[in-house]
């Protein structure tokens, strides 16, 4: 590799004694500026949370407000806290939000072919119970949006989102689960796993983060969360065994996965910008998504659907990627950096000897970082 993909810089919190709160502090692992850098770094960019419920205080009358009382099932932490509560995540410009390219690997293996199977039958599957029928131009010139949602050409706003909650609630099971099994791994076999945990474990986060987002627009009703918990119960438990037998073979299948993800909200942007969901036209941005992707105080929920399909994207390449490696004795190439979204976005993954060379230059910045701080000022 001829050149040094930029990357997104990690956010590590720091004890501030001094103030009693978390500062900040930005580990670089680059010489070229992050886009992300003022962003994360502007302590007025982490919202205050929502005001709490007041809570009937036990044995007296009266009614108080407890910093520890969740606002709702998405509220953010308490105000009292500072800085970055969640795991790292990529934080991205405008141009990185619209560098993401629609992209489907080529299967080359036995193991791929089953992947790729098990996830276009899921699909499909989906598509059928929810009566979706997508086609790029109407059947018929002049049908207007209703009849176009009455025929299952296009989906209503609480189309979308249920489409969307449904699909998050399983995205975010494949990272808890194989990050639970190496590490239980790595303590049984008393060793160190090499990186892969906070990658898996960042994902799982990520795709709950999406969840939580998008329960801020629709409160789903109870058949929709029993089919959930059937769903997620079925689904984590194959995909528990089956990471147990084939590691690669799971990891290829979430690669797979993330690549309708990334379609499925292509197919989003392309119907709010067409103007096909009026009900999300110049709808702000929720608070949480604002915090967590570090949006302007105006963003829309346009920003936001673009900034989840960067995530998706980046857990395509991430996935496809790791599917390339030996999981037993490969190091997570992406344990200290990542690339951008213009690697991320238009490479669908990294071969074996890809990863390779970016481990061995990631280890050539630490170690020139490292000099440079030894150096007197």
């Amino acid at each position: 590799m001829s050149t040094l993909p930029s990357m997104h810089t990690r956010l590590w919190l720091l004890p501030n004694a001094d103030k009693g709160t978390m500062g900040l502090s930005l580990r670089h692992l680059s010489t070229t500026p992050s886009v992300a850098n003022d962003t994360l770094t502007k302590t007025e960019s982490h919202k205050e949370a929502s005001p709490v419920h007041p809570q009937e205080n036990p044995g007296s009358s009266s009614m108080h407000t407890s910093p520890l009382t969740k606002h709702d099932a998405v509220s953010t932490v308490p105000g009292l806290v500072r800085g970055d509560w969640v795991l790292f995540h990529p934080v991205y410009s405008p141009e990185e939000l619209r560098a993401v390219e629609v992209l489907h690997r080529q299967r080359k293996t036995l193991g791929d072919k089953l992947a790729f199977g098990m996830v276009k039958l899921a699909r499909t599957i989906f598509d059928f119970v929810s009566g979706y029928k997508h086609v790029e131009s109407p059947p018929a010139p002049g049908m207007t949006i209703e009849e176009l949602r009455k025929a299952g050409y296009l989906l209503s706003d609480k189309q979308w989102l249920d489409r969307i909650l449904f699909l998050e609630t399983i995205a975010g099971v494949p990272g808890m689960v194989a990050a639970t099994l190496r590490h239980l791994t790595s303590l049984r076999l008393m060793r160190r796993d090499s990186g892969w945990i906070h990658t898996c474990l960042e994902e799982a986060e990520n795709e709950r983060m999406h969840l939580m987002t998008f329960m801020t627009l629709r409160q789903p009703s109870m058949l929709f969360r029993l089919m959930i918990l059937g769903a997620q119960g079925v689904f984590y438990n194959l995909f528990f065994l089956s990471y147990l037998i084939s590691p690669r073979i799971c990891h290829r299948f979430v690669g797979h996965l993330e690549e309708e993800a990334v379609l499925t909200y292509t197919r989003c942007i392309a119907d709010m910008e067409a103007g096909r969901i009026p009900e999300w036209t110049g709808k702000p941005a929720p608070e949480i998504a604002i915090d967590y992707w570090r949006l302007p105080d105006d963003a829309k929920l346009l920003d936001v659907i673009y900034a989840v399909r960067s995530d998706e994207t980046t857990h395509r390449f991430v996935n496809h990627s790791l599917a390339n490696l030996n999981p037993s004795t490969d190091v997570n190439p992406f344990a200290l950096r990542e690339p951008d979204m213009h690697t991320k976005g238009r490479k669908i993954e990294f071969e074996r000897s890809e990863s390779e060379e970016y481990v061995k230059q990631s280890h050539e910045l630490m170690t020139k970082e490292r000099i440079n701080a030894s150096k007197p000022t």
